[in-house]
């Protein structure tokens, strides 16, 4: 996902000052997920609960910003992007709808029975990320695609 960002970043980087936040925050997030994921870690224990809490709140934080700020920047209503819409907004509710699911389960005190489970929730949430931060991209190729460069700051 990290290589996905960079290849982002390098393409669209620096046209957009909305887009570039946006993939800031992706790239904290990334960072979160990776600590509480514990890759190039060696312990076997399951993450504290304040970085659990911090991590939940910074993706309920991503996905405010996209559903609510910057989706709506990225594609106008004319007829392409209407379509972009129909295509790709269930499929990114579907995402969102799956992380906030895992934030429900985990955000708060995490109790033995869903410990035994947190790396499985935590690696369907990767794949959920996967997933959603390939279809944000359509909509930022979208709009730099149309030429159109959203400079509204967030």
């Amino acid at each position: 996902m990290l290589q996905q960002l960079e290849s982002v970043k390098s393409r669209w980087g620096g046209k957009s000052q909305v887009v570039d936040r946006w993939l800031m925050d992706r790239q904290a997030l990334l960072v979160s997920f990776c600590e509480l994921a514990g890759i190039n870690k060696q312990s076997e224990s399951l993450p504290d609960a304040d970085e659990i809490a911090n991590f939940c709140s910074a993706l309920l934080d991503y996905l405010s910003a996209g559903h609510f700020e910057v989706f709506d920047i990225l594609v106008e209503d004319d007829d392409e992007g209407l379509d972009l819409k129909d295509k790709l907004y269930p499929k990114l509710t579907k995402t969102t709808d799956a992380a906030l699911a895992f934030n429900d389960t985990f955000a708060q005190a995490v109790t033995p029975e869903q410990a035994a489970g947190f790396d499985a929730a935590l690696a369907q949430l990767g794949e959920t990320l996967e997933e959603r931060f390939a279809l944000e991209d359509e909509l930022i190729a979208h709009v730099h695609t149309n030429k159109r460069d959203p400079e509204v700051t967030l």
